[in-house]
């Protein structure tokens, strides 16, 4: 459903991979209810993906990001700044591991791959945030990041991707913290396991995604509808007082202490 909740708020959306990305989930529903969007990507391969997905959303902004890279960030938020001196939002929806390192026992994690996992999955949310915080500070604003309940819990075959996405928790509220004084509000989304690319890298993906679907209190798993239009909340005026929170979007999973007496 199409409405001007967003209307005149615009932003950056960074990591739509394809059609099934929570990224192009959010970025949809904020289009839908008026925002304006500029994207990032990484690569040939991910440009060209999105680039039609950009046009079905009226966006004539994409740039090639490398987020362990400072001049390729700095030129991207140069360019961002040239077109709109001002944003509304940032939606960060950035991680990567080793796939090889995301089966098997956590204890031979690398330490190649956790560091360069905590990089990308974890400090560029900073990083980004340092680069958007000129853009926001005299207007407010909203960043967003995506993590997911392994950050608290042991999910098999998550590995360091937990130890990453807590680091990302963690950096939500610090940040909620320090920009908090010039309204500026950062949150984290936490959706249950969804089928996408990202995901299908994870040891076991099937039977996580099967085992969430049949136990969550309201019967499945998350959309991307339901991922966007929590999104909307945050952005929109609505989230005014909501930041540096944790919001899961998991069917109500996370309260179980046991999986549904028929599963067992």
């Amino acid at each position: 459903m199409k409405t001007d909740l967003l209307k005149g708020k615009r932003g950056l959306v960074m990591g739509v991979a394809n059609n099934r990305s929570i990224a192009w989930g959010i970025a949809k529903a904020l289009h839908e209810n008026g925002a304006e969007l500029a994207f990032t990507y990484q690569g040939e391969a991910f440009g060209s993906r999105l680039a039609p997905l950009a046009e079905t959303v009226e966006s004539d902004f994409m740039v090639d990001v490398d987020v362990t890279d400072d001049a390729s960030l700095d030129t991207a938020f140069e360019g961002l700044a040239a077109r709109w001196p001002t944003i509304d939002f940032v939606v960060h929806a950035i991680a990567f591991s080793d796939k090889a390192e995301l089966t098997g026992r956590f204890l031979n994690t690398s330490r190649e791959n956790f560091k360069n996992s905590m990089d990308i999955s974890a400090y560029s949310f900073i990083d980004v945030a340092r680069r958007a915080y000129p853009l926001m500070k005299d207007n407010g604003g909203t960043m967003l990041t995506l993590t997911y309940q392994g950050s608290n819990r042991v999910v098999p075959n998550y590995n360091v991707m937990g130890v990453a996405k807590a680091a990302l928790e963690s950096a939500t509220r610090y940040l909620a913290n320090d920009l908090g004084p010039e309204g500026i509000r950062v949150n984290a989304i936490s959706p249950g396991p969804m089928k996408t690319l990202a995901g299908a890298a994870i040891g076991g993906a099937r039977k996580t995604y099967k085992f969430t679907d049949q136990n969550a209190p309201l019967g499945g798993n998350a959309t991307l509808e339901a991922v966007g239009g929590t999104a909307v909340y945050l952005v929109s005026d609505a989230g005014a007082c909501t930041s540096g929170e944790i919001i899961r979007v998991d069917g109500g999973y996370h309260v179980l202490g046991m999986p549904q007496p028929e599963y067992l």
